[in-house]
């Protein structure tokens, strides 16, 4: 595999991981929360304590820090191409803010939701789910789509690095009209 091919793969491989990681927070977004927004207090709260524990695993972790980690593997591999490192800097930037927003609201209200207790026991779970919902949908929106822009970034890269790789083929050289060499 030659340095090249490295190079794509790790820019395949973060704009992957960064659409997966969108993804999951456009699906809480479109489908999970208003799910549960039609359940009652204690089943909300019981169903979000439960997501928030198995969401905690390796395939999940592996595609969350990944996020991270290989488009700022990216932006290493390809920093003297200007126009690549530029929307790699920016789909790497928008996942950083992205995550910067879960561990400084989303994760804190999880813990508070968690530290609520056992629902079947919470005195008032209509406050419990209020101080909640709407705070953490809120924020889970703004990283979907700081997520879903970092893999638009990051995208856009990966086209301009096909681009260039086509462009540096002259098979065979064609001369056109105007009298220049077209790249084929």
């Amino acid at each position: 595999m030659t340095a090249n091919t490295r190079g794509a793969a790790v820019l395949t491989s973060a704009t992957v991981v960064t659409g997966l990681i969108a993804g999951t927070y456009y699906a809480f977004a479109c489908a999970v929360m208003p799910g549960l927004g039609a359940s009652g207090d204690r089943t909300f709260i019981e169903a979000m304590q439960n997501i928030n524990t198995k969401i905690e695993n390796p395939v999940f972790f592996l595609s969350f820090f990944g996020a991270l980690v290989l488009p700022a593997w990216a932006l290493r591999k390809y920093w003297n191409d200007r126009r690549l490192r530029m929307w790699i800097a920016a789909g790497l930037g928008l996942s950083v803010i992205g995550l910067l927003t879960t561990m400084g609201i989303n994760i804190p209200l999880n813990n508070d939701l968690a530290a609520a207790g056992n629902p079947a026991k919470i005195t008032d779970p209509a406050a419990v789910r209020a101080h909640f919902e709407n705070t953490w949908n809120t924020w889970n929106i703004a990283r979907a789509v700081l997520s879903t822009g970092a893999a638009a970034c990051l995208a856009r890269a990966m086209l301009l690095l096909g681009k260039s790789g086509r462009e540096q083929a002259l098979y065979p050289p064609v001369l056109e009209r105007n009298q220049t060499w077209a790249r084929v």
